[in-house]
């Protein structure tokens, strides 16, 4: 390709890793919002990258924190960002703010959630979430919750009825339903429930890596047939050796393109653009933080201590230009490389944000 296309991270993270603040962010099992690092570096990586815009997670994920005060306290908190940095970050509300993004050279920032715990027993909260700028809502996390069943809850476990009440409010209010931590018979019932097509915003594909956390071609193939989206991460489950490449990222994107067809398949790297320097030192730290998940019922299948949460040779600021270039070796025309770069995530978005 002769230009970068337009750059959708459909989950990522906004924080320079090699901050002392993030540094022990990261050691601990819930990091806040405050205690990540958007800083020049984390900025002038993401413009460097071609980054157009990325969905970041905030609000309740897991742990003692109270979920709903403690979600409308991350709004604020990323509202604050935001608000400090207006050259450099555009809140995306709509499918035409990512585009706004593109043509101010900024980077486009999608506030999405990784629980809906948050919305307790009270599905009228959507509405409240819906009016604080949410645009993404995953339905659990990789454990139950009162609305279905995570990657790692028992197999069977399918959307409750409140789970239904909120997907309800969530297509009334026009926001996305991912479902990318979802069981399978959750991601099923939704997908299948829903008014408004639903999205797997990262994942691996089950076919090619026989992991909870990756979708089964079943899933994949509803999800798309109904007009949604998936996401291929750049994580340690695209390979059963759970040390992915970035042959693997290809590999999957070539296998979901297959099953889902090429208007429907982007990225979602679950991770930042700025790599960590030392990762010798980062080593060292993950073991203990596995180690805590587990403790926590958290973690899912394939977390190790020796497996690094993201795809070695395919991250930093030239991580979505090599993707490119892996892409076009691997045949992928010049059309579907833009679409799975970033379009298929604006035309999604445009079918949700404004349905």
């Amino acid at each position: 390709m002769t230009r970068t296309p337009l750059i959708v991270n459909a989950l990522g993270q906004l924080d320079n890793p090699n901050a002392p603040q993030s540094m022990a962010a990261a050691a601990e099992l819930n990091p806040t919002g405050e205690q990540y690092t958007v800083d020049a570096r984390a900025l002038a990586d993401a413009r460097a990258s071609g980054l157009t815009a990325v969905n970041i997670t905030l609000g309740y994920v897991m742990g003692d924190l109270p979920p709903y005060e403690h979600t409308l306290h991350e709004i604020d908190v990323w509202d604050g960002i935001v608000e400090r940095h207006p050259d450099d970050l555009l809140k995306v509300t709509t499918a035409a703010d990512i585009r706004t993004a593109a043509r101010d050279g900024r980077i486009g920032v999608v506030y999405g959630f990784q629980n809906a715990e948050a919305v307790e027993e009270d599905a009228g909260r959507v509405a409240t979430f819906a009016g604080r700028g949410v645009r993404v809502v995953q339905l659990t996390y990789n454990q139950a919750n009162r609305l279905g069943g995570g990657s790692m809850a028992p197999a069977g476990t399918g959307l409750t009825a409140l789970g239904h009440e909120v997907v309800d409010a969530l297509n009334e209010h026009h926001l996305m339903v991912d479902l990318s931590h979802s069981g399978e018979r959750t991601c099923l019932d939704a997908a299948a429930y829903s008014r408004v097509p639903v999205s797997v915003n990262h994942t691996g594909c089950r076919a090619l890596a026989d992991l909870p956390r990756n979708k089964t071609d079943e899933e994949l193939r509803l999800v798309a047939s109904r007009g949604g989206f998936v996401g291929i991460y750049f994580m340690p489950f695209l390979s059963p050796t759970g040390h992915a490449r970035a042959a693997d990222v290809v590999e999957h994107l070539a296998h979901a393109v297959d099953v889902c067809g090429e208007d429907h398949v982007g990225i979602g790297t679950d991770g930042p653009v700025t790599a960590i320097d030392d990762l010798d030192a980062y080593r060292d730290r993950l073991a203990a933080h596995v180690a805590q998940r587990r403790a926590a019922g958290v973690s899912a299948a394939g977390e190790r201590p020796d497996t690094y949460p993201f795809v070695v040779d395919l991250r930093g600021v030239d991580q979505f230009r090599e993707l490119i270039r892996l892409l076009e070796r691997r045949g992928f025309p010049s059309r579907v490389i833009e679409k799975v770069m970033g379009r298929n995530f604006v035309d999604y978005a445009e079918r949700v944000w404004t349905a």
